[in-house]
C-alpha cells in the first residue's frame, strides 16, 4: 500500500474549462506530487481528496480527449 502524501504545502489548480461562476462544477488538480495525482472538489477544498496514480489519471484525461469517456 502506497503513503498518503503531505497535501499540506500542495499547489492546487483548476481547469482553464471552469466556469467562474460560484457553484459551477469544477475539481482541481495538485502537481509536482511523483507518481500521486491529488483531486478535489474545488467548491469544498477542506472536503475529502482522491488520490490516483498518475498513470491512471493520464488514462482518465487520455478517455476525455478521446471522446470514450
Amino acid at each position: 500500500m502506497r503513503a498518503t502524501p503531505d497535501l499540506n504545502t500542495a499547489r492546487w489548480r483548476k481547469s482553464s474549462y471552469s466556469g467562474n461562476q460560484q457553484g459551477d462544477a469544477c475539481v482541481e488538480v495538485a502537481d509536482a506530487l511523483p507518481g500521486t495525482v491529488p483531486v478535489r472538489d474545488s467548491k469544498h477544498t477542506a472536503g475529502p481528496v482522491l488520490t490516483l496514480r498518475d498513470r491512471a489519471w493520464q488514462r482518465f484525461i487520455d478517455g476525455l480527449k478521446g471522446g470514450s469517456l
